[in-house]
């Protein structure tokens, strides 16, 4: 049997890293970037008023109250340039560029008298300079990085790049995977299962685990496990995948035609890894360009954890993620859990926090069976159980691993 270790180490060491590529930032969204993105104009690009208000000279307006001859109007989006005069004040809009001269912005609230097209205006309360103004360069100079090579693009990045006069940006591509499931039991959730079928739980559950990941997934579905037909249907995803997942194909009398079936198509090695749920499994890289391929358990239990705990990591790194493991925590059991010895366990749990001194607690779910998959739909976290620990008891700390928060 391979330690987890072991099988970890195989399975990174085969981390495929796809070419940067150059998208849409409407495209971006969720990939990491592959380039330090330099601003090549400030932002903001001229000094322009922060709120609705009167541009004005601060020193006509340190003694209040004082009335100034309103002298014309700038709109946001204004591109008729004014010049300020000593005494005078323009009426501008949030985000107009302020006239020459004015150095500071008196809001509409300071005012008396500002009604539309009103030929003066009375300041009642002083402002210093350059108050309710966003000044040229304030936020990005020219030459500044605005987005880092590495960082994920979310929301505000999107926005920044839009702001800083980007239309695309190099990002490290969502590597692709496909996911087929094997087993003659199988039927497709849009069918009726007969006597001894099943529904495809793994091609659905992975597929989403991988898109969860990170990864453009693309769902094969079930393939009969006939050689040449399983065979055909690889070599083809092989070429058009940076990584192929297949369930059911690890274990017993169908694991064996699994293997045996791609066998033509690179070193494939199936076998046990001391971790459980999801012990039996197979790697290896198939195909003219050495795709790493995983064989995963028909259970979907297991397939997801092995999934969770060997494959997703690999997207990660695809994804360009410098630590490709989940977040990890101590956290104090609240129910007692066995363990298989010699494996890793990764128990389900739902992770809680203590309401009065803020520690994090946590109650195992499901642990009389690796068949129970509603105890993994309630689960946010795994319990990581050292492979020497056969028991741990209510009361001990664990150490605690984050499954993807729920909306």
């Amino acid at each position: 049997m391979r330690s987890l270790d072991e099988q970890l180490r195989k399975v990174l060491d085969a981390a495929v890293h796809p070419a940067p590529v150059r998208v849409a930032i409407s495209e971006a969204q969720g990939m990491l970037c592959a380039e330090e993105v330099v601003a090549e104009r400030s932002l903001p690009g001229f000094d322009q008023a922060g709120v609705d208000g009167f541009a004005v000279r601060s020193v006509d307006v340190q003694e209040v109250p004082v009335t100034l001859p309103v002298v014309g109007e700038i709109a946001a989006g204004s591109r008729q340039p004014l010049r300020l005069q000593p005494g005078q004040a323009v009426r501008v809009g949030t985000g107009a560029a302020l006239p020459t001269l004015a150095d500071a912005v008196v809001p509409l609230g300071s005012t008396e008298g500002a009604t539309a097209h009103a030929a003066r205006v009375t300041v009642t309360e002083a402002v210093p300079s350059k108050a309710y103004v966003r000044r040229t360069g304030e936020d990005v100079q020219t030459g500044d990085v605005a987005v880092r090579s590495g960082g994920v693009i979310g929301a505000a990045q999107v926005g920044l790049l839009a702001a800083v006069g980007r239309a695309k940006v190099l990002v490290h591509p969502r590597p692709r995977v496909s996911v087929i499931s094997v087993g003659e039991e199988l039927v497709d959730v849009e069918r009726t299962p007969g006597t001894g079928q099943v529904y495809d739980v793994n091609s659905y559950a992975l597929a989403a685990a991988a898109r969860d990941s990170g990864a453009d997934v693309h769902r094969v579905g079930i393939v009969e496990p006939d050689p040449a037909r399983l065979r055909e249907i690889v070599e083809g995803r092989l070429l058009l995948s940076e990584m192929v997942v297949i369930a059911g194909g690890a274990g017993g009398s169908a694991g064996d035609e699994v293997s045996a079936a791609l066998s033509e198509l690179g070193p494939l090695e199936v076998g046990r890894v001391a971790m459980h749920p999801g012990s039996v499994q197979g790697f290896g890289r198939l195909g003219a360009d050495s795709v790493p391929t995983f064989l995963l358990p028909g259970n979907p239990i297991s397939a997801l954890v092995a999934f969770e705990v060997l494959v997703r990591p690999l997207i990660r790194l695809a994804l360009g993620k410098r630590n490709p493991h989940r977040r990890t925590i101590t956290a104090q059991l609240l129910s007692s859990v066995t363990s298989t010895a010699g494996r890793r366990g990764f128990l389900r749990g739902q992770l809680l926090r203590d309401p009065e001194s803020g520690d994090y607690l946590v109650q195992p779910l499901g642990t009389s069976g690796a068949h129970l998959l509603a105890s993994l739909a309630e689960a946010n976290c795994l319990i990581l159980i050292d492979a020497d620990v056969t028991e741990v008891v209510s009361g001990d700390e664990v150490a605690v691993s984050f499954l993807a928060q729920r909306g």
